[in-house]
């Protein structure tokens, strides 16, 4: 059988910490919807028995001693081999009967990502999704469509199905959980093919507790989006500086031009200072971002040839 039409290896990837209730559920339900997958637990310096209760389960367990979600997703992308990747969280919450349906759409339409949109029921919403998260999550994922790009619709799911040219090519940059941010910038970046899965998402077991703070990573969320737009898009980042202080600038010049228009005389002197260093910084702002916008490009061409190295499936290199 050729390598096109032999199954692909499917590694499955759940980051956990202190999910001892929760873990056995996920590695069940995985194993039953994907039979011929490996499950890869890796433990984040879990003070309960979560590395006892996957490896019962039938999980290959490793650990991460770096803590953060980011970091642990660094490690599974470097140390693991497969054709494709999917990745859930450890707490039980996200459909696994959904599993199958994204690794065929990746690998039958050649995506490089599908993400498992989040669908609650309404009387058990407050419960599985609480309304601040559903908030910030509208938030945060319409400010990354308007400036990266209107193709996905959950940006902070957890449950993915990834190509081996996303894994091996995804930077890995963030320490939280932030790095779902992190992957939808790359695949926008990069016009990656990308698609999106729905799917059951129900609250957590009884005596599993959630590790996400809403205020404090929805802050770290929102300053990894700012900082993206800086690294990504310079130009529209210092151009909006340059902007706002243009228009201040002009707004405290217009009466000092009406004076001196009327009297000859410019007595508001100070003022007229600070609207020549608000141009001067405006103009710095601009220049930062036409020589940033360069260097960026030059970095995501290097992306570009980084992605298209890694081997694909299906004759024209696969990985042995």
């Amino acid at each position: 059988m050729s390598d096109s039409q032999s199954p692909p290896r499917v590694a499955v990837l759940v980051p956990c910490y202190n999910e001892e209730v929760a873990i056995p559920l996920v590695v069940a339900a995985f194993r039953a919807a994907l039979p011929d997958a490996v499950i890869y637990v890796y433990d984040n310096n879990s003070t309960d028995g979560t590395m006892a209760a996957a490896r019962a389960a039938g999980a290959v367990v490793r650990s991460e001693t770096l803590q953060g979600k980011g970091n642990v997703i660094r490690r599974m992308f470097a140390d693991i081999e497969a054709d494709a990747y999917v990745l859930v969280d450890g707490d039980d919450t996200y459909d696994a009967t959904r599993a199958p349906e994204m690794v065929r759409r990746m690998v039958e339409e050649r995506l490089d990502m599908v993400t498992g949109v989040r669908i609650t029921a309404v009387e058990k919403q407050g419960a599985a999704y609480r309304p601040g998260h559903v908030l910030g999550n509208l938030v945060l994922t319409g400010m990354v469509r308007a400036v990266f790009g209107d193709r996905i619709s959950d940006m902070l799911s957890g449950y993915r199905a990834f190509s081996r040219r996303f894994v091996k090519s995804f930077p890995a940059l963030a320490e939280g959980f932030e790095t779902e941010t992190e992957f939808t910038v790359h695949a926008l970046e990069l016009r990656m093919p990308v698609g999106e899965v729905p799917g059951a998402y129900r609250e957590r077991p009884p005596g599993s507790v959630s590790k996400l703070s809403t205020f404090r990573d929805g802050w770290r969320i929102l300053r990894t989006i700012l900082g993206l737009v800086k690294r990504e898009r310079p130009m529209a980042f210092f151009g909006a500086g340059a902007g706002v202080l243009a228009v201040l600038s002009l707004a405290l010049f217009l009466p000092v031009l009406a004076t001196y228009l009327n009297t000859g005389l410019v007595p508001r002197v100070p003022t007229l200072i600070a609207v020549i260093g608000m141009w001067i910084v405006a103009s710095l702002f601009m220049v930062c971002g036409l020589i940033l916008g360069t260097v960026t490009r030059g970095r995501r061409e290097l992306k570009r040839l980084a992605y298209l190295a890694v081997p694909t499936r299906g004759g024209e290199g696969r990985p042995s």
